[in-house]
Parts: structure tokens; sequence; C-alpha cells
């Protein structure tokens, strides 16, 4: 075992010397699995850490130094290396302590004197730059401290402890001058802009630093944080809510990793604190101080922290703990009725953020017995309140089985099916108090989102709600009656055959919509009920044609989607999905409608205005209305109410909208192509992949750095390394493929991110591609990596065909692929020589493919065949003498004599050739000056 780790050590340092950092560091990682030797380690720990630093993992190369230094105090390579890596992560007075040993133990050394004097400098500057932002924190110190100062003037000190704050040192002064106590003395100031100051300056000294936070939460305290966030000015909720979000991530950061002190000690586990501010989130629910706004700033926190973020860790138990501690504060919050005193202040989006936080929680569950719970809960909280003689109870229960058809539909589905509560909706609906009507028209709606019971309301409950719609006074209760009208006719979906109401009456629905939608008069709560509407209705292509049609309609959509009425982004989103055709529509198979057919049953059938030229209209006219900055504001949202589902239909909209090639610039100058970004890491599964190739074909078509300015460029690699998947069409491995020979065409940088995405292994894969487009693409893509240093030295491998297939396809009919795979071995064999020896061994036919090659009509090949000859024959002499003895001497002979100006390139290239051969003394000079006896 000794000597295999040797062997390997020995390998990697041959590796190192060559500068292939990334094996060298393979081959020690590898060793140190096997070695069972300390002083063996030792110096594999020694040896890694220099490839770390050379990959600027300084963290990794400091941990690795360390522990060759624990088993060797004195080998003063590890202690260099680490004095570097600590230099590199501003640990300065550590670093200079290892440099001085350093130094000590070989004063003559000039590289250990050389950091040393760096050091010294550095650690002067921070002195110096601490010094001077110490003065500045104890002037804004002393006016905030001022009472008797102008208000302007200790706003703007204010002001500038927020400025200070932003910066390492500066919020490392403030908290250790004792700011965190003046900074609740501003929070609890009746001054809205000394209170957002402190809270901004707060966030300053939170942000990616756990012991700060720790300190902080416990000093100023969850009862003063949500004390403020409150507030009914929603400026200082939201700044609150922020810094609570701040809070939660360093603390969780800090239960991912070791988050190392100055002293190396580790810091306790926040876990603590975490519950704790949990706790006081699910107290703020029900507690009617609580504003509106605060209260849904806490819902939002719980959706965001509960949850696991991927479900792959097995552990929720925050998920459970937060059932057993507050699911009946959520379903209290859940099931107020605004319209009855006594209960806590809601905004319009609480009840639909209260949905989104129970389906995530349900969603969280792992196991049938958990949502067994999970639905025991809701039903005896339920049955609670329906069970008592007093009416406002029995609403809450009913609101209560509402929020659960919208959030957790099962578990909504199972509550409305408790004994009596759908014959007391169907008999509410017939009220004469507009509250309790109000209350059940909308469980109605939610209902009927189950096709059984769809049937059942539409044959119990249509006459009741046009009743409502017709007779009723109140434009609540109308609104209400129209949508639940609206979601019963639309129950075939996109089926043409499948009608719920008579021929027409879909269409005179969704004419109500938008009359309803366009009256500016009536409330934003109204309005958005018009278009949870038309998103049932305009699965008919004729409501579609008739939305598209009507400007001001659209216009009024788009306005109440950047509005700050959060409810209404899934039904805008859903709207635009239909109209788009951007859902998902699986073709049957022809013989099985024939089956179908034959066997009586239904077939569904496509109306004929969703063919594509009707689609393709429609785009071009919601792009004319505004389509794209619309759904740019709705990305931008903050809320729950933006969930992974409406995620989802943004990405649809947003790939059905850069679908034709005219378009994409348009989509582009107007924010898509940014908007696209959050969408590929923040959405569902399928929706990352449609977001992910609306990226690719933007990419393909535009320039990515203009697309995508300063370092977003970056952030689009990885979606489009997502769409090399087997779960992904061949049309999104294509377009993937296109935009990344696009990006790897651009600079090194970007290749080297395309490269550490682990692309290279995927593209060659696709290089084996049936599909001659796909074969082509990843070739093409192969190319433009071949520029980068690391891709080249892959084809030095002797124990793959990846040359010889490069060979093969510049042999190929398909002259795409042709020029790809040429191209490649263009670059190859003029930055790898080494390389071009090895070629006669890949094919037989070598010979003949290159002077294919230089025979062919197509310049670019002549050029690119001309290029690889020539750089064959300056790798090699036998080479040389191997392509001047076959027909490769006269067509380039003939090559070199072409005085077309467009031949340039080619003429230059094939008198290289020439010029060879005549240096290796393998043809000579005619009288006349005509290269092409041998010698």
């Amino acid at each position: 075992m000794s000597q295999d780790s040797s062997t390997l050590r020995e390998e990697g340092n041959n590796h190192f010397k060559a500068g292939d950092v990334q094996q060298a560091l393979s081959c020690y990682t590898k060793a140190l699995k096997i070695s069972d030797c300390q002083s063996e380690n030792a110096v594999l720990y020694r040896n890694r850490a220099a490839c770390y630093l050379k990959l600027d993992d300084y963290a990794k190369a400091e941990e690795d130094a360390t522990k060759a230094l624990d088993v060797d105090q004195g080998d003063i390579k590890a202690r260099f290396r680490r004095a570097q890596a600590l230099q590199k992560l501003g640990r300065l007075d550590q670093a200079f302590m290892d440099a001085q040993k350093c130094a000590q133990l070989e004063p003559k050394n000039k590289a250990f004197q050389d950091l040393l004097r760096q050091l010294g400098a550095q650690i002067q500057q921070k002195a110096a730059q601490l010094s001077s932002t110490d003065s500045r924190v104890q002037q804004m110190f002393k006016l905030l401290l001022d009472s008797s100062a102008p208000i302007s003037e200790r706003q703007k000190a204010a002001q500038n402890l927020v400025v200070l704050s932003r910066e390492d040192p500066g919020a490392e002064q403030i908290f250790r001058n004792d700011g965190v106590k003046l900074l609740q003395n501003l929070l609890d100031s009746q001054q809205e802009e000394l209170i957002l100051s402190a809270l901004r300056t707060l966030v300053g000294l939170c942000t990616g630093h756990q012991s700060r936070t720790m300190a902080i939460v416990n000093e100023v305290g969850m009862d003063r944080l949500c004390g403020v966030m409150g507030s009914a000015a929603s400026t200082v909720s939201l700044s609150a809510c922020h810094l609570v979000q701040v809070m939660f991530e360093a603390l969780t950061e800090g239960m991912k990793k070791e988050i190392r002190g100055k002293d190396e000690a580790i810091l306790p586990e926040p876990s603590r604190e975490l519950r704790s501010m949990l706790r006081h989130l699910i107290d703020m629910l029900p507690a009617s101080s609580v504003s509106g706004a605060g209260r849904d700033s806490a819902i939002n926190l719980l959706v965001k922290q509960v949850p696991r973020k991927s479900l792959k860790n097995p552990d929720n138990s925050l998920t459970l703990w937060v059932i057993d501690q507050g699911l009946k504060k959520i379903l209290e919050v859940a099931g107020t009725v605004p319209e009855i005193e006594g209960g806590p202040p809601l905004t319009d989006n609480t009840p639909m953020s209260c949905s989104v936080l129970l389906n995530k929680l349900y969603d969280d569950l792992k196991s049938d017995k958990e949502r067994e719970n999970f639905n025991k809960l809701c039903e005896e909280y339920v049955q609670y309140h329906f069970g008592s003689s007093d009416m406002e109870s029995k609403l809450r229960a009913i609101q209560t089985v509402s929020v659960l058809l919208q959030g957790p539909s099962d578990v909504g589905n199972r509550t409305l099916e408790l004994s009596g509560i759908m014959e007391a909706v169907i008999s509410l609906c017939a009220s004469e108090n507009i509250t309790q009507q109000q209350v059940a028209v909308e469980a109605l709606i939610h209902a009927a989102g189950k096709a059984k019971r769809a049937s059942f309301i539409t044959a119990n409950g249509v006459a009741l709600l046009k009743d409502l719609y017709k007779k009723s006074e109140n434009d609540r209760i109308r609104v209400r009656a129209l949508v639940g009208l609206c979601k019963l006719g639309s129950a075939g979906g996109t089926d043409f055959s499948m009608k719920q109401f008579a021929e027409g009456s879909t269409l005179k629905l969704a004419k109500q919509c938008r009359k309803w939608l366009c009256n500016e008069s009536l409330p934003p709560t109204s309005r958005r009920w018009a278009i949870e509407g038309l998103a049932y209705l305009t699965l008919d292509a004729d409501v579609k044609e008739d939305l598209v049609e009507d400007k001001k309609a659209l216009q009024a959509m788009f306005e109440l989607a950047k509005s700050e009425d959060k409810t209404v982004l899934y039904a805008v989103g859903s709207t635009l999905v239909n109209c788009t055709n951007s859902y998902d529509v699986e073709k049957p198979d022809p013989q099985m409608v024939e089956l179908a057919k034959y066997a009586k049953q239904h077939v569904p059938e496509e109306h004929p205005k969703d063919a594509q030229s009707f689609v393709e209209k429609r785009v071009v006219k919601l792009l004319e209305a505004g389509v794209v900055s619309a759904l740019v504001c709705m990305v931008k949202q903050e809320s729950p109410a933006l969930t992974e589902a409406c995620r989802e239909c943004i990405a649809r909209v947003i790939l059905a909208l850069v679908e034709r090639q005219e378009d994409r610039g348009l989509v582009v100058a107007q924010g898509g192509g940014k908007a696209l970004l959050p969408l590929v890491s923040e959405s569902t599964d399928r929706g990352k992949i449609k977001a992910a190739q609306a990226l690719a074909k933007i990419t393909i078509t535009s320039n990515p750095e203009i697309a995508f300015p300063g370092e977003r460029v970056y952030e689009v690699v990885r979606p489009l390394v997502s769409l090399l998947a087997l779960d992904c069409t061949m049309l999104q491995n294509f377009e993937a493929l296109m935009a990344l020979t696009n990006l790897a065409g651009i600079s090194e940088r970007l290749r080297q991110k395309i490269i550490k995405e682990k692309a290279v292994p995927k593209v060659e894969g696709y290089m084996f591609e049936e599909h001659e487009m796909v074969r082509a693409a990843a070739t093409e893509c192969m190319c433009n990596l071949a520029l980068s240093t690391e891709v080249q030295k892959s084809y030095l491998a002797t124990d793959s065909d990846r040359l010889k297939l490069l060979v093969l396809y510049s042999g190929e009919d398909d002259e795409r692929l042709r020029k790809a795979a040429s191209g490649t071995l263009a670059v190859l064999t003029g930055e790898m020589p080494e390389l071009c020896t090895r070629i006669p061994d890949t094919t037989s036919h070598w010979l003949e493919i290159f002077q294919a090659l230089l025979l062919s009509e197509s310049q670019d090949l002549r050029h690119r065949g001309a290029v690889i000859v020539m750089n064959l024959m300056q790798a090699d002499k036998s080479l040389a003498e191997k392509l001047m003895e076959s027909e490769a001497l006269e067509i380039l002979s003939v090559l070199a004599k072409g005085d077309d100006p467009k031949q340039a390139s080619v003429q230059k290239a094939a008198q290289r050739c020439l010029d060879l051969a005549i240096e290796y003394g393998l043809i000579r000079n005619n009288e006349d000056g005509v290269n092409g006896n041998i010698m």
C-alpha cells in the first residue's frame, strides 16, 4: 500500500511540473486515501496545498498545509504555503507569523523575505484604514448621541453608518465600539428615517458573519425585531424582514461549514438561535398587534427558511417542528375573514401567502404517517370551528378550506368532504349576507378544481352562480360568481370537442371578464378576479384570439401584474401560457387514436385556431402590447405568491416569445434575458429546463456579452450545461451545444467556466450522437473549447479515440461536421505538435482524408486542410516525406499558384508547406521558380 501511494505521489509531482494541476491534485488525493504512513501523508498534504494555491482555493490550501505542519512543525515548505494561503484569505497577522518563522529558518531565502515585506506593508495599510474608519465611526456615534443636534445632521450620520457597515473594517469598528446598543436606541425612536438606517446598518453587520449575527440576535432580541417588522409602515416592515432574512442566512451558512475566527476557535452551533427566531415568527402570525404587511413578511420568511431546499436532504425536522408548534396559528390566519371584526389585520396577499406556506410544509413531509398527521390537524381545526353554532366560526372553517384548496389541495379536498361543509357552501351562496355569500362563492370556485366535483357543481350550482351574477347588486359577489362560471365552463380544457356550456357561452363570459378587467373604477381585488376567470377561459382558442386583439384588456392585465397585488401573478402567468400555447401537449399515437375511435372512446380534438400560424400571430401581438416588461416585473416580485409553479409559467411564456429568431432582440432589449437567470435556479424542474432553453435560444443568435453584460454572462453557462442531459429533448441538447459554442468562442475565462461545469465529457458524448445536426454542433463546440490548453492536453491521452474521431469526421460527407472536425484538428496540431505523429495510427485513410480537404470546393475546408498539412510537416520530417510522396504535393503546388485574393489564406498555407519541403530537402525549385521536383 505504501508503494502505491509513493507511485501516485511521483505521478502527481510529474503532473505538477508539467503544469497539469488538476491531475496532480487527483493523484495526491488518491494517494492520501490509501496511505497509512504519517510522514508520507504530511508530504502529500503539503503538495496538495501547492495545488490548491495554484487553483486559488486558499481555504483548502491553508487546511492541507496545517495538516502537514501538525505532523512536522519544521516543514518550511508547508509553513510557507500556509502563509501564502492566509495572506489571500486576509488573515494577515497569522500569515506574518508563518512568514517570519520561515525567514528565521532560512534568512537568505528571497521568496520568504519578499512575502514578509508584502505582509508588513499590507498590515500597516490595514491598520491605517482601521484607524481612519474608527475615527469616522466615532464621529457618527457622537452626532447620533447628541439629542440637541439637528435632525437632518443625525439622519445624515445614520446614513453614513449604513455605508460604513457595508465594508468589513467599518462593520467591525461599529460592532466593537458598542454600536449595537446605539442602533437599538435608533430602533426604539419614533423617526422612520433613523429606524431604516439602523436596520440597514444591522444588515451590514450581519451579512456573511455568523459570530456577529449570533451576538446581535441575543443583544437586540427577536421581540424588538418582530415588533419593528410588525410596524404599519411598509418600508420599515420590509427592511426589518430583510434584516431577519440576512440573519437566517448567516446562521444557516454557519451550520453548513466550519467558520473559523482569528484564533481558529470553532463557533457554537446556532440551531438554538434559529429555532428561537422561528418561534417568534410563528407567534407573530395570529397577533392582532402585528400589521398586515408584517404578517406577510413573517409568512414569507417561514416559506424561505423552513422547508428543505433540496428533497435529497433527508432532514425535515424543522418542518415537523413548525407543524407541531405553529400549524394551528397558520390555520388561524388562513381562516380569518377580514370583514368579521376581531381577527388579525390581513393584506390582500395574506390568504395566498398562507396557501403557499401550507403547501410547502405539506410537500416537505416524507412519509404517509407525517402526511396523515398534517391532514388530521387540519380536519380537527376545521371541524372544531364548523361544529360551532356561531355563524362567524362556520365562515372561518369554510375560509380555511378555501385556503387549503389553493395550497395542499389533497388536504383541502379531504376537509371539504367533511360532513355538511359542501352543503353549507351551496346554501350560503344564496344568503342575503354579503360576507357569507363572498366566503361561500370563493369556496365554490376553489372546490370546482376537482373534475368529479366540478361536474357536481355544474349540475347543482351553475343556476345559482348565474342568478348571483345577474341579480346581485354587490360587485364583489358578481365578479366571484363570474369566475365560478368561467372555471366550470373551461372544465374541458383544450379539448375542442368538450364543451360544458352552449356554443358561444365562453366567449360571452370572457367578454364580461375583459369588461371587469378594464373598469378602473373597480378596486384591484375585483379586477384581479377577472384575470382569474380569463386564466380558465383562455384554454379556448376563440377566447385567446379575442383577448390578444383587445389591447386595452392586455394593458390592464399587465398593469395589474406590476402592481402591489401579488395574488394576481399566477393567474396572469396561466393566461399568458394559454395564449402562447406554451403548455405541454402530448400528441397521441395515430394508431391509438384509430383504436379509440373504433372502440367509440372519446378522442381529444385540437381547436383549429391553436395551429402554429395562429400562435405566432398571438405572440407578436403580445410583444407589441408590452408583455416582456410585465414578465420582468413579475420575476422581480418578492412574495410567496411567486411560487415555483408561477415561475414555471413565466419561463414557458418567455420561451414561447423567443421561439422566432426575429423576436429575440426585442425580448433581450426589454430585459427578458436578465429575467431568465433567476428562473433557471428557482422554479420547478420543468420550469428550469424551459428557462435554460430560452437562454440557449438567445445565446445562439445574440451577442452574449450584450445580452448578458458584465459578470452575468458567466451565470448562463451552468443552465446551458444542464440541458446536456438524457432527460432533455434532442432539440434542447442541440440548442445548448450551439449556445455553448458561441460562449466558448468569446474568451478563455468563459471556456474555463464551461470546463469547470464538467461540460467537456458531455460534449464529447454528443460527438457520437446519431443525429447529424447534434453531432456537428458538438464537434463545433469542441472546436472552440480546444482553444483551451486543458482540453488540448486531454487529446494526448492514448486510451481514447478522441483524435481518431476527429480525423474520421474530417472525411465525412456532412460539410458542417467536416468543417468543425478539421477546424479542431487544425487547432490541436498547431498547439500540440506531439499529436501530429499519432495521426497516421488513427486510420489508414488519413492521407486520403487530408487530400480530400485540400481538393474540396469549400474554401474553408481547403484552408483547414492546408493548415493541418502545414502543422504535420512542421512537427515531423517523416510525416512531411509521406505527404510529399503522395498526391498532396501536386495539390499544394496548384493551391500555392493561385492569385485570387479570396484564396490568399489557402495560398499562404500551401506555400509554407512547399517551403518546408524545400528546407527538409524533399523537393527543389525548378529554374522557373516553381516548386515541384522531388529530390
